[in-house]
């Protein structure tokens, strides 16, 4: 663990303090913190989905992609559905790629990839809310995404890259703190996070490197940036918890 984490504690700029630890680990805290971790797992397919959907594919990809998205998001956001349904929901159709775009492939094999091991997360953690016996119900989301996307610029290629680079911080932090709640959480869902850990260390890594692709060029400046944004929505206090909230408030 300690081997597949280095990279990623490299990458950020703080760990998670110990009040937050402290906090995520109350009984209390365990349904919020397992819904907004489902919630999590499906914006992040959202958010790969945009990506692909934006820059990489023909309509009727996009179409498709659309498709493979709703059952989740109906459930999640309309209450739609039965969740034990949502396990045989697939993509149907091969991904097009657009001609003019020489990072189009790259982008929708590492996303496509992202999205259906971010789906199958989102199942498992319905499943463990199940065994747990917590119900699903809507909740606010964290200021977190949204204080690292409210930096993103607004001219391409730039948007792109800004917005690869939010994904890698927003999938590194989320593996830091599996691992950092593992020790602590009952068995089962500590085995769970661990078990997340190297699938979530392999998104960073797709973010990032493509960032660094279709930029082209040195973007280490741009990388500092946001890790400068992202430690400081970590490390100051937050009087919201959620899985990646800041300091719990007094």
């Amino acid at each position: 663990m300690e081997q597949l984490l280095a990279p990623i504690k490299q990458f950020l700029k703080c760990e998670t303090p110990k009040e937050w630890v402290d906090e995520a680990i109350k009984p209390e805290n365990l349904n919020v913190l397992l819904i907004d971790h489902l919630i999590c797992e499906l914006k992040a397919a959202q958010s790969a989905m945009f990506l692909i959907r934006r820059y990489a594919v023909d309509a009727d990809s996009a179409e498709a992609l659309l498709a493979w998205l709703k059952p989740y998001e109906d459930f999640t956001y309309r209450k739609i559905g039965n969740w034990r349904d949502l396990e045989g929901f697939k993509l149907t159709k091969s991904m097009m790629a657009k001609t003019d775009s020489p990072y189009s492939q790259d982008l929708i094999d590492k996303m496509v990839m992202l999205i259906k091991e971010e789906l199958h997360h989102f199942y498992q953690v319905l499943e463990i809310m199940d065994d747990y016996g917590i119900g699903y119900e809507n909740i606010s989301s964290s200021r977190y995404a949204r204080g690292l996307l409210t930096h993103v610029k607004t001219h391409e290629p730039d948007a792109l890259i800004d917005k690869l680079i939010c994904g890698a911080y927003i999938e590194a932090r989320s593996c830091e703190r599996f691992a950092k709640l593992a020790p602590y959480l009952d068995q089962k869902i500590g085995d769970f996070y661990v078990s997340l850990l190297r699938s979530e260390a392999r998104h960073y890594q797709d973010y990032l490197t493509l960032a660094e692709e279709i930029a082209g060029r040195d973007i280490s400046e741009r990388i500092t940036f946001f890790s400068d944004v992202e430690s400081e929505l970590i490390s100051t206090p937050d009087s919201d918890f959620k899985f990646h909230s800041g300091v719990p408030a007094a």
